[in-house]
């Protein structure tokens, strides 16, 4: 293409030459994205328009600069949060999702009973990963559709508050999410970056912990595509003025020992009154330091960690995430009677079939097999089973002997506990030999400070 049939700055932007632009491989400029975008949320050009333009750019892909422009045109595409009426520095985590993964609901209690205010806005699980708001939900009563008057009141009141989307933050990440799902453009970076970024900026923060998964469990199994996606977000974060860390975790093996909906929660309860798996504890440890350091609430991530165990130690995370789940409607009770989350019918044990060690888990077989139960969703339109679950009893490196349990299933049908049953089994490599080595849960952290102190 000769760089003369480029529009110049001075022409009027036409959706058109935007698209011939891309598919020709030039870099798109902000005024450009934000005519799109802003045409597309007030449904002035049509999705075949949008879809010419999200397949040109998966394609011939998206640069660096295109990408923080795409995001920041999605995140003013509707409201955002004004929460400077409240002084404290607003900071909040994301999770890519993985299996076993509830580090939100210990964080933002640890965070928030430090000092620092986390608005976060989550979504419901499709696939083996599960998710935070089908999670919450276990708790009955809990609502998690506030609207933004009433996000607010619970912030001001408990320094933390769960919530799914509403309408009015980013309404062009739901459109163009919809036209990528159907146009195979879902798994582009940059698109990726723009749809999780905007989301998560339109909450008012100030700075941003990303916790990108890695692994068998995770949807970016490569760690170089995990390092990719997170260097990007941290660029973006950056490029809107906001404090933006991400960490690389390790997703080969679940996050504690429950998968599930109220079994999950019950394992946080479990956490937050200092019990709990020591893998979950460790990350969360991590997270919440991450969230003080950038929150001006720690001169070190080591400081960082010391102010979350004592959040944890003296009760009053605890007692932050308690107040959040009364303020969003939910029963408080579950914390030390969890016997009152929802409950499955029927327990069963899947035993080893040889001595040894673990040496690998396939850890999607285990987060499949939760939907298989009931547990999760293979379509947007599925129910969620909050009772049903599994009990991991045996992770990589342990010593296992013949008939000794490596997980139990919580399951209320018989013929969707088979099917995880054989999931289950499949996902489990026993060897004579313990694995050379683990790999650690924090594989790598990615900032734009390369002076993080510890």
């Amino acid at each position: 293409m000769n760089h003369a049939s480029v529009p110049t700055a001075s022409d009027p932007i036409r959706t058109i030459d935007v698209i011939r632009k891309k598919r020709d491989g030039f870099e798109l400029s902000p005024a450009e994205i934000d005519h799109v975008i802003s045409k597309y949320t007030s449904d002035d050009i049509p999705d075949y328009q949008v879809s010419a333009l999200l397949m040109a750019g998966f394609l011939r892909g998206f640069t660096r600069a295109e990408t923080v422009a795409l995001t920041n045109s999605m995140l003013h595409s509707g409201d955002v949060l004004d929460l400077s009426g409240l002084s404290a520095k607003k900071v909040d985590k994301h999770s890519t999702g993985g299996v076993g993964d509830k580090t939100s609901f210990i964080v933002a209690p640890i965070a928030a009973a430090a000092g620092l205010v986390v608005p976060m806005i989550s979504g419901r699980g499709l696939g083996h990963t599960g998710g935070t708001l089908d999670k919450l939900q276990a708790i009955p009563g809990l609502r998690v559709n506030l609207s933004l008057a009433e996000f607010q009141r619970v912030l001001e009141k408990c320094g933390c508050a769960i919530i799914g989307q509403t309408q009015q933050l980013a309404p062009a990440d739901r459109k163009i999410y919809a036209m990528r799902d159907v146009t195979a453009t879902v798994e582009s970076p940059a698109l990726i970056c723009a749809s999780i970024m905007s989301k998560k900026l339109a909450e008012g923060i100030d700075a941003l912990v990303l916790d990108v998964k890695t692994g068998s469990g995770a949807f970016m199994k490569k760690e170089e595509d995990a390092i990719a996606l997170a260097e990007l977000m941290v660029d973006t974060g950056e490029g809107v003025g906001k404090k933006t860390v991400a960490l690389i975790t390790d997703m080969d093996q679940p996050l504690g020992h429950a998968v599930g909906n109220a079994v999950e929660i019950e394992e946080v309860s479990s956490v937050l009154q200092g019990r709990g798996p020591h893998d979950l504890l460790e990350l969360c440890l991590e997270l919440a330091a991450q969230m003080l350091y950038l929150g001006d609430h720690a001169a070190s991530i080591s400081e960082g960690k010391s102010i979350a165990k004592e959040m944890i130690g003296s009760g009053k995370a605890l007692e932050r995430f308690r107040a959040m789940v009364q303020a969003q409607g939910g029963n408080a009770a579950i914390i030390e009677h969890p016997e009152k989350l929802p409950k499955a019918r029927h327990r069963a044990v899947i035993s080893s079939s040889a001595n040894g060690f673990v040496q690998a888990m396939q850890c999607e077989r285990i987060g499949s097999a939760c939907v298989v139960l009931g547990g999760g969703r293979e379509r947007k339109e599925d129910s969620v089973d909050h009772s049903v679950g599994i009990i991991v009893h045996k992770k990589v490196g342990d010593r296992v002997a013949t008939g000794e349990p490596l997980c139990d299933i919580l399951y209320n049908s018989e013929e969707r506990a088979e099917g995880a049953r054989r999931m289950i089994e499949r996902s489990y490599q026993i060897s004579d030999v313990p694995p050379r080595s683990q790999r650690p849960l924090v594989r790598r952290i990615i900032s734009k400070s390369d002076a993080r102190p510890n």
